[in-house]
């Protein structure tokens, strides 16, 4: 039986961090096909990661938390018409692997600059920015026993780990036929290795799903050599940057996604086919768990 019943805790705690300068990144957006100016600003302590639409205002801000959570399909989404960001997991994850946890992300559109499709540049412009500690502290959750999200065709878990780490796996399976062959990657998350080994690893489609895009109106401006297209004999016009590039970038997704958290987690991430929906549904449960182990706490005090 679980000591006092509950599925997570609260193990320790670190200082948390912000940029010391501010940084920008610019580039075209995947979905827009627009030009899109990014700037990281400091933020006070306890701020958490908030991205701001100053081509709307300075009060058009949404915070990157999982209830603020709108979108799924594709990529994730924040906030609602008409503050609302999407494709916010490469930022997300670039901010949570380097371990910054405040930061204003200004914008002049409905998402970041997409870029090659990894978090790579928004991970130099950080590192460069540097970063300064402050006086308030971050909490470490882990579980005590895992928890998992399934739908029928992926399935995400986090279970426990000894080690006080995070640690992602990914299995990615396409199926038989697809030109992407299966592949599996595991990395524990700090900031060294998920600038050099997560980071650079880029967003990927089959040529069939390129098509399908285009076809949306989505990706108007990206060339197949900006992102890793999949046709029947590799990338097209493109190489791999390590042999299970896919499958790390799907990590790479994770860290974002379970940066919505809005805390360090510790424990051993298992997933098979996720994508958003699965990352973020995942994020979700955790979170209510850590609600519920909070509240008892409280009373219990």
């Amino acid at each position: 039986m679980l000591k006092d019943g509950l599925i997570v805790k609260r193990i320790d705690h670190r200082w948390q961090q912000t940029i010391a300068a501010p940084a920008n990144v610019q580039g075209i957006g995947y979905v827009t096909g627009k030009i899109v100016h990014l700037r990281f600003r400091p933020a006070p302590a306890d701020t958490g990661i908030v991205f701001v639409r100053v081509d709307i205002g300075p009060r058009a801000h949404v915070r990157a938390h999982v209830d603020n959570v709108t979108g799924t399909a594709r990529r994730t989404t924040l906030g609602t018409q008409p503050v609302q960001v999407g494709l916010v997991e490469h930022v997300l994850a670039a901010l949570s692997g380097l371990r910054i946890d405040n930061c204003y992300v200004e914008l002049d559109a409905p998402e970041p600059p997409g870029l090659d499709g990894s978090a790579n540049a928004f991970v130099k412009a950080l590192k460069n920015a540097g970063t300064v500690l402050q006086d308030q502290c971050r909490p470490i959750w882990t579980v005590e026993q895992p928890i998992f999200y399934a739908t029928p065709e992926a399935t995400i878990a986090v279970h426990p780990l000894e080690i006080p780490e995070l640690r992602v796996s990914y299995l990615l399976d396409y199926g038989k036929n697809s030109p992407i062959s299966w592949q599996v990657c595991t990395q524990a998350i700090e900031p060294s290795a998920f600038a050099t080994q997560i980071a650079p690893c880029r967003t990927f489609v089959t040529e069939a799903e390129a098509i399908a895009l285009r076809e949306q109106g989505l990706g108007s401006r990206t060339k197949v050599s900006d992102l890793l297209v999949f046709g029947r004999h590799g990338p097209i016009d493109n190489k791999t940057r390590f042999g299970n590039e896919p499958a790390r970038h799907k990590i790479l997704d994770i860290v974002g996604d379970l940066s919505l958290l809005g805390c360090d987690l510790r424990g051993h991430v298992v997933a098979y086919r996720s994508g958003h929906e699965q990352n973020v549904e995942l994020a979700r449960l955790i979170s209510q768990h850590m609600q519920s182990a909070a509240t008892r706490q409280r009373c219990a005090a």
